[in-house]
């Protein structure tokens, strides 16, 4: 033998307004749960350094300077600003250093979200002005990822600007007229002040760079 229950308006209207907050409050967990999980972890300078990553005790503001741009375009110490810049000091006759670099970077770079990669440069410093023109540094930047850029300069210019980065670079003759340029591998990081911020340590990994970059980059107060 069934019974019907037969329910209020009342009663029914209590139900309801019950399951919807059950459900809102769910979805308000599930909502705070993904964005806590997309937030850079804050991590400290010891897990920085143990992940390859350096970052200055106080950003150092950059002399001015003059380069060429791959556009043929002069390219200003200005123009480092506005934006995260990864540098990468190298040249397109590098046989393995720099492609193996800027293929990781690469990988880097397209583990980032479409926001973060919106302020995120990848700049190659060619040191081999002799023979990287800005059509080969164009095409060379390209093939690794659409959105790369490159400079070169006058050797002393290139000089000047590399000192202020710590990186060093010498040119080392072949025999046969041939030569080859050994320089540093570290990837600078210029914050968006365009001041010289940290450092990559090479080897790099994407990973551990992702994880650096993103608490550095929530850590900037600008």
């Amino acid at each position: 033998m069934s019974s019907n229950v037969h329910l209020s308006p009342d009663q029914k209207r209590g139900i309801f307004l019950t399951v919807a907050v059950m459900v809102l409050f769910m979805v308000g967990v599930l909502f705070g749960f993904v964005n806590k999980m997309g937030q850079p972890r804050i991590i400290t300078d010891s897990e920085l350094r143990a992940n390859g990553a350096v970052t200055l005790e106080r950003p150092r503001i950059l002399d001015q300077f003059e380069l060429l741009a791959d556009s043929g375009d002069s390219y200003f110490t200005d123009e480092l600003a506005g934006a995260w810049t990864l540098v990468f000091f190298g040249f397109t006759h590098c046989p393995d250093v720099c492609p193996t670099t800027l293929a990781t970077l690469n990988r880097f770079y397209l583990t980032l979200d479409e926001e973060t990669r919106k302020d995120t440069r990848v700049l190659l410093v060619s040191v081999d002005p002799q023979r990287d023109k800005p059509k080969q540094l164009y095409e060379y930047v390209r093939y690794f990822n659409p959105d790369f850029s490159a400079v070169t300069g006058e050797f002393l210019a290139l000089k000047r600007f590399a000192n202020q980065l710590n990186v060093p670079f010498n040119k080392v003759p072949l025999g046969d007229g041939e030569y080859t340029v050994d320089h540093g591998s570290q990837v600078v990081l210029i914050n968006p002040r365009g001041h010289y911020h940290g450092f990559f340590k090479a080897p790099l990994d994407p990973a551990k760079m992702k994880l650096t970059y993103r608490s550095i980059r929530a850590t900037y107060n600008g």
